[in-house]
């Protein structure tokens, strides 16, 4: 089975480099042009050795000289170009594998990228392609070449003696068969570590980003030893990889020092008959070192290509993964969107043991303002999943204006649809750019617009260079507050018919939620809003509320009907106010 997909991803490889037809015919002349070369300069150098035995050596060396010096400039100048010619090969064809991962992930629904660790996607776009870099070129420069020295090199010692050319036929490729045997008992090791490695990476950028949080819990001990564990698991794949791949050269080399000693002999014994000049003879030993040589190479890149068809593999396992696009049924009109929600006998759950969500019926009228409350797992975020359409339901429909959502086109389903999180995201770049990235055509009067109505504006200016002001550092540099009136703008140039405010001021001091409470007053006019939120005081004067457990809407309505009732939400209430 192993071998199977070896050989599938190997042949894979080949097909995608080849489409690279104009590379890969510069790489194939050049490195034959390089091989001639190299397999005449021992004919030439044969006949100099002859040629000092000779009376006449001077007239005969200085012509053979002559064309020494030619051919070995012009082999320089081919060895210059070649490797040129390689990294443009390599670099082009890893280049577009990366770029076709990165589109894939950004094709593929959130709950497949749930189900991956972060750390190990990470890992695979960015140290498995270097590696499968590095390795490439180790194939072009060590692998080709040495196949085609191979070949041509047996035509050359065929030409001088079919007797030792075949005792070199026999005898040599046992350092190949050596090889090959130590390469497939690393392939394994090496795919642990490819995988090990994911994991380290995924662990040491969520200690990181979680440093913070380990100090106040003082498990400083607790995540080293975790560490300590992933990285000795990682060593302990790393160093069988490299136990295999290093015993490869040195039994190589110590069979083909046996072979040439071998062929020596002969060859001495071949002189002494008469059958070989000591010119030839030379030659040959010199055909014999060029044949020999690339199975050391070979041997090589036979055990580094075991870890580059590993990270080849998991690259190739995210672009094979199934992506379809869903059905498009209904053209969404976006001028004349309502914001009409229903949701209809709704079912849903992350798994398909448990379902979280069940048999949901409910109607939000249009521009209105929804609150969500409830317990830490209660199923508010997932509500907000299924209306993004993140996640497809399991039964029901949820329909915007009377239409299902599903039968819209995501994309433009989720331009209608702004959201505002707790943890807000800026990209390196220029303000205007952070609060033009969901309309980069939108011109800077309208990103000023934006800002002035999320009341961001005036810090703005206050930045060294205003609009233009570059976060080097993606707003870190910016406070909590800051960061989220840059988003806010963000909501508003998108002008979007939903709104999501997802735990929105739950991190931001008193004052600054004063300036996000009203940003978001003014959003909220006119468009139908879903608010999440845990301080229940900001919520009291909303159209609705929905109070959800475990999946379900217990509760439904304005906060002074709910507190009547005196049951769940009543319960949160006063154990708010009593906790303030």
């Amino acid at each position: 089975m192993k071998a199977r997909y070896q050989t599938q991803t190997t042949q894979r490889l080949i097909k995608d480099l080849l489409t690279q037809r104009w590379l890969v015919l510069g790489a194939t002349i050049g490195t034959l042009m390089q091989v001639s070369l190299t397999v005449y300069l021992p004919i030439l150098i044969g006949d100099a050795v002859d040629g000092v035995l000779s009376p006449n050596s001077i007239q005969l060396l200085l012509p053979i000289i002559a064309k020494m010096i030619a051919v070995v400039g012009l082999n320089t100048l081919i060895q210059w170009v070649n490797p040129l010619i390689y990294n443009r090969l390599t670099f082009q064809f890893v280049y577009q594998l990366r770029q076709k991962v990165m589109e894939k992930l950004n094709q593929m629904p959130i709950a497949y990228l749930d189900r991956k660790s972060a750390g190990d996607l990470v890992s695979r776009v960015t140290t498995d392609s270097e590696q499968l870099s590095n390795g490439l070129l180790m194939v072009f420069n060590q692998f080709f070449i040495g196949i085609l020295t191979i070949v041509i090199t047996i035509v050359a010692m065929a030409d001088i003696d079919l007797l030792m050319v075949g005792l070199v036929l026999i005898l040599t490729p046992l350092s190949l068969f050596l090889a090959r045997f130590i390469a497939q008992r690393s392939y394994q090791l090496y795919q642990n570590q490819t995988k090990s490695r994911g994991q380290q990476t995924q662990y040491i950028e969520e200690m990181i980003r979680q440093e913070s949080l380990i100090h106040l819990l003082n498990a400083q001990n607790t995540t080293i030893e975790q560490f300590t564990g992933i990285n000795n698991t990682y060593a302990d794949y790393s160093q069988g990889a490299i136990f295999y791949s290093s015993t490869v050269n040195p039994a190589t080399r110590f069979i083909n020092s046996l072979i040439y000693a071998l062929l020596s002999g002969v060859g001495a014994l071949r002189i002494m008959s008469g059958a070989f000049t000591i010119g030839e003879l030379t030659t040959f030993l010199n055909y014999v070192n060029q044949y020999t040589k690339p199975f050391n190479d070979i041997s090589s890149v036979l055990s580094e290509l075991q870890s580059t068809l590993a990270c080849a593999e998991r690259l190739y396992s995210i672009l094979d993964e199934k992506s379809e696009p869903l059905p498009v049924k209904i053209e969404l009109d976006a001028e004349n969107i309502k914001g009409q929600i229903d949701f209809k006998a709704v079912s849903f759950g992350y798994t398909s043991q448990k379902t979280l969500i069940k048999h949901l019926d409910l109607s939000i009228p249009p521009a209105s303002k929804v609150a969500i409350v409830g317990p830490t797992g209660a199923g508010k975020s997932t509500l907000i999943n299924l209306l993004m359409r993140f996640y497809e339901l399991n039964s029901g429909s949820i329909d915007l204006d009377g239409v299902p959502m599903s039968h819209y086109d995501a994309e433009a389903l989720r331009h209608q649809i702004g959201m505002v999180l707790q943890e807000t995201w800026l990209k390196v770049g220029t303000v205007h750019d952070n609060i033009a990235y969901g309309n980069p055509n939108a011109t800077r009067e309208e990103v000023i617009a934006a800002a002035k109505a999320a009341n961001a504006d005036f810090f703005i200016r206050q930045l060294p260079n205003g609009y233009d002001t570059y976060l080097a550092d993606a707003g870190a540099s910016l406070s909590q507050g800051q960061r989220q009136l840059l988003t806010i703008a963000r909501v508003f140039i998108k002008s979007p018919k939903i709104l999501i405010l997802d735990e929105a001021t739950s991190s931001i001091d008193t004052r600054t939620e004063l300036l996000v409470q009203e940003a978001f007053e003014t959003l909220m006019k006119g468009r139908t809003s879903f608010i999440i939120a845990h301080r229940l005081s900001t919520i009291k004067n909303v159209d609705f509320i929905l109070v959800m457990v475990d999946g379900d809407v217990v509760e439904y309505g304005k906060h002074h009907a709910l507190m009547a009732k005196k049951g769940v939400y009543y319960q949160m209430q006063t154990a708010h106010d009593s906790a303030f």
